[in-house]
């Protein structure tokens, strides 16, 4: 088996492991949309497992960076039109998990794997504007 096969399987076996661990423990959905969301406006008691659970996302980042750099882009290759257009594009996102109620991580792999029905539709809509943006900046535009 290949790295490049390897490496995609792992990480999915890694989240999944993480979302099952967190369902299991302590009764959450690894939702990241919300998991991060409510730590700008916490509850009290609510607030050490998502910190923990935030801290291990950007270590893992972190870990990957520096044991395969070659997977990020330089810095020095970032432009300021560059650091707007990811602003604009998170903006976005957080708008749509919002109305969407969840992200992808809380309905398409947290919400899918319970069988709610609501998660279901929600992955399959986003994934179809996904499918269509990209067809339409490719081919259209």
């Amino acid at each position: 088996m290949t790295s490049d096969i390897l490496a995609p399987l792992l990480g999915g076996a890694l989240i999944g492991l993480s979302a099952s661990l967190l369902l299991f423990t302590l009764g959450r959905v690894a939702g990241i949309s919300g998991v991060v969301g409510s730590l700008l406006m916490p509850s009290r008691g609510d607030v050490s497992w998502r910190l923990q659970f935030f801290g291990g996302l950007l270590a893992g980042g972190l870990l990957l960076a520096w044991l395969r750099p070659q997977s990020f882009a330089a810095p020095s290759t970032l432009t300021a039109s560059g650091v707007a257009l990811l602003a604009g594009a998170g903006l976005l996102v957080g708008i749509g998990s919002t109305l969407g109620n969840g992200c992808t991580s809380g309905h398409g792999v947290c919400g899918i794997s319970r069988g709610s029905l609501r998660s279901i539709v929600a992955t399959l809509t986003f994934m179809a504007t996904g499918v269509l943006t990209v067809y339409l900046v490719r081919h259209v535009f």
